[in-house]
């Protein structure tokens, strides 16, 4: 059985003849002539993706990026001792490295359009995710690489390791002056390189590749101590980001708790939302569509966070409204906030919702087939929070008939009405 099980997890099995695959990484390690127009190519079109905010461009230029080539070639090199194709690997990795961080910056210093959007600031906080990301798909590009048959997992590959976005991110932050944005992408950048490296040389070493010479133990060991050293180098500051990534998380639902209890619910319609999580202390400012707060009110509120588990924050409340429509507007022109066009139309047409005309006629025609004692039926809007920010409009029935309607068919009938008029809440009544 365990024989079984071994052969069927097998990676020898499809295996590609060792020479074969080594000539084949040898010859993608090079980055001369074609191999460094596209890589300048595609490093514009990434770059273009990002400052567009438009993932499928970005997705676009990591499948024709060639450079996981070099990274692939450290990987094999270190896996068979062969530390001439080491050093070439490393100094093509530089080069692409280079030419990458010169053309992103080149482009974004051209560009009229320097916000920083979504796609750039992702790229901005590297995390133990992203290790983990970078060390799999590395181990499925290696995987495909050793085959006969290749498949299709390359082009996945290069686009779940993600090398092109933090390179062109870091040139956004040398183009820019952010050297915390150039940092934190250049870090990034170096956890794909260096663990998709990591997983080819894991594969190598498992599929026994013979080293290119031999090399005595204390050697071996001297390799072993740098991998190592390189692992913790980079796993230690990516642990302590996805902490604050996870603790974030975690106080972005504490807030959103307590909005929901505090006001949502209450019928405050929120049209202002800012969390500085990293401020000291940290500051939650809200506005409002028409609810004023007292400042008792605000300072009830502000007490009220500590049993929300909400600690070292200080709520503020945005009572301008002029304020308030210039913030929106301003993040609408720039498209950083999630409250669009469309949601400040329905936020002022709360208040104005209109009864809608129901044909009741045709409806009781439909509920007489399914509930004969109904002999007629009326169904209107029925409006609630008539004087706060949340309007609610409830469609009832009051329907007459000789018997009241038992539990079971009121249930029946209610779940009918609710698809017939598309509707999540409905009521029904016996006329007296």
């Amino acid at each position: 059985m365990a024989n079984k099980l071994l052969r069927f997890i097998d990676l020898h099995a499809g295996e590609e003849d060792k020479h074969k695959v080594l000539e084949n990484v040898k010859s993608n390690i090079s980055f001369r002539g074609s191999n460094l127009w596209i890589l300048a190519c595609a490093i514009v079109i990434a770059s273009i993706g990002l400052n567009m905010n438009s993932t499928a461009v970005v997705i676009g230029a990591m499948l024709i990026s060639p450079l996981m080539g070099p990274i692939i070639g450290a990987g094999f090199s270190l896996g068979i001792f062969d530390f001439d194709l080491l050093k070439r690997a490393l100094k093509n990795l530089a080069i692409a490295t280079f030419v990458g961080l010169l053309v992103s910056t080149f482009y974004f210093v051209l560009s009229p359009f320097k916000e920083t959007q979504s796609e750039l600031l992702s790229r901005t906080s590297p995390n133990i995710y992203d290790i983990l990301i970078a060390f799999f798909g590395g181990l499925v590009g290696v995987i495909a690489i050793t085959r006969v048959e290749k498949g299709n997992p390359i082009p996945g590959v290069a686009i779940a390791t993600a090398l092109m976005p933090p390179l062109c991110t870091a040139g956004y932050g040398l183009a820019i002056a952010n050297y915390k944005f150039f940092l934190g992408a250049l870090f990034l950048y170096t956890i794909n390189c260096v663990f998709i490296c990591l997983a080819t040389f894991f594969i190598v070493k498992y599929l026994k590749y013979p080293p290119a010479k031999q090399i005595d133990e204390k050697r071996e060991k001297q390799v072993k101590y740098v991998i190592t050293t390189l692992i913790l180098v980079l796993l230690l500051p990516s642990i302590y980001f996805a902490y604050k990534l996870i603790d974030q998380k975690k106080y972005e639902q504490k807030i959103e708790l307590f909005i929901n209890n505090e006001f949502s619910n209450k019928g405050y319609t929120l049209l202002y939302k800012k969390i500085s999580f990293n401020a000291k202390p940290k500051k939650l400012a809200l506005g409002f569509l028409t609810k004023k707060f007292t400042p008792d009110e605000i300072k009830s509120l502000n007490e009220r966070l500590n049993t929300y588990d909400i600690a070292k924050t200080v709520l503020q409340i945005r009572q301008d409204t002029t304020d308030i429509k210039k913030y929106i507007l301003n993040e609408i022109n720039v498209g950083k906030s999630g409250i669009n066009k469309k949601d400040l139309k329905i936020a002022s047409l709360e208040q104005k919702i209109l009864a809608d005309q129901y044909d009741n006629k045709a409806l009781l025609s439909e509920v007489k087939i399914i509930f004969p004692e109904i002999e007629n039926l009326s169904v209107s809007n029925h409006t609630f929070n008539k004087n706060t920010d949340s309007l609610k409009v409830v469609p009832i029935l009051i329907y007459q008939s000789k018997i009241e309607l038992p539990e079971d068919s009121k249930q029946k009938l209610t779940l009918w009405l609710q698809q017939r008029l598309s509707k999540n809440k409905i009521e029904i009544y016996k006329q007296n």
